[in-house]
């Protein structure tokens, strides 16, 4: 966490969206030391850019989406941040050509191979890291995220599906740097109860979902022909989403964070109450 990371060349990729359902495509581009990670879009001959910030957050209704004073907006931002975040780059430009960043197979796995393909330099300029200086929270209801003071960046999540005798409660710990994501947590998919999504997918709401981008599961059964993954994919998916959703905190920080039955909405509540121990503290 020493020094400012960013890309050492561009990286290209394209797919679909998996709420749109329309073709998308990002480029990584390498950006100058204390530029943090900024979205651009071109329109009408101008140049939007939208800071991957908290202030800018527009909804998160089963995913997470950025906007800029309604002229720029872009969906589902949460895995490509984990897998940037995850390989400690501060500084990124991220073209987007499209209302969403592409689904992939419904993990970061596609962000982290641009990443490494690029590859990551150091830069000149220092980091200031942060530190969870004393035990903060957020709940509502049965949901619960906690922060520890603590010298590494771990994150401990609880899943618990009481009401799905197949996922029912699951838990992984998990400490942060990018060889372990790579290996534990980045080819993790996003997964839905066939149940929850069945409504969606008859409104329309979710075009581009299919077994090749997410993890479906169905009386009782994984619906995907190749199975899961890993046996508690679906926990170490959910650390991947909360990594995404802290990262726009914007600010690199060491503490132990532990989530129970987190999602985005929740995941971001605690973001903004980490910004202001963070800014409270100076530390």
């Amino acid at each position: 966490m020493g020094h400012q990371k960013t890309l050492k060349n561009e990286a290209f990729q394209k797919g679909v969206g998996l709420f749109t359902g329309k073709g998308v495509s990002i480029s990584l581009l390498p950006a100058p030391e204390n530029t943090g990670i900024v979205f651009r879009q071109t329109g009408g001959g101008k140049k939007f850019f939208l800071p991957a910030l908290l202030p800018y957050v527009k909804r998160t209704p089963r995913c997470t989406s950025l906007e800029l004073s309604g002229t720029f907006n872009v969906m589902t931002v949460e895995h490509l941040l984990s897998a940037i975040h995850a390989y400690e780059i501060t500084n990124l430009f991220i073209d987007v050509d499209g209302p969403e960043i592409p689904v992939g197979d419904g993990s970061s796995h596609l962000f982290v191979e641009m990443i490494e393909k690029s590859g990551v330099c150091f830069q000149e300029q220092c980091n200031q890291v942060y530190k969870i200086q004393k035990p903060i929270h957020w709940t509502d209801g049965t949901t619960l995220i906690i922060g520890l003071p603590s010298e590494e960046y771990r994150i401990s999540y609880t899943m618990h599906y009481p009401h799905s005798s197949f996922l029912r409660s699951q838990y992984y710990s998990f400490q942060v740097d990018s060889k372990s994501y790579k290996e534990e947590i980045a080819t993790c998919r996003t997964f839905s109860l066939y149940e929850e999504i069945a409504p969606m997918l008859e409104n329309g709401l979710l075009k581009g979902m299919g077994l090749e981008n997410g993890v479906v599961i169905k009386d009782n059964a994984v619906m995907n022909p190749g199975g899961l993954r890993f046996p508690d994919e679906m926990v170490r998916h959910k650390i991947l989403d909360l990594m995404g959703d802290l990262s726009l905190i914007g600010k690199l920080f060491l503490g132990h964070v532990i989530a129970i039955r987190s999602g985005h909405y929740s995941n971001v509540a605690f973001a903004k109450l980490l910004m202001e121990h963070f800014m409270e503290k100076g530390s």
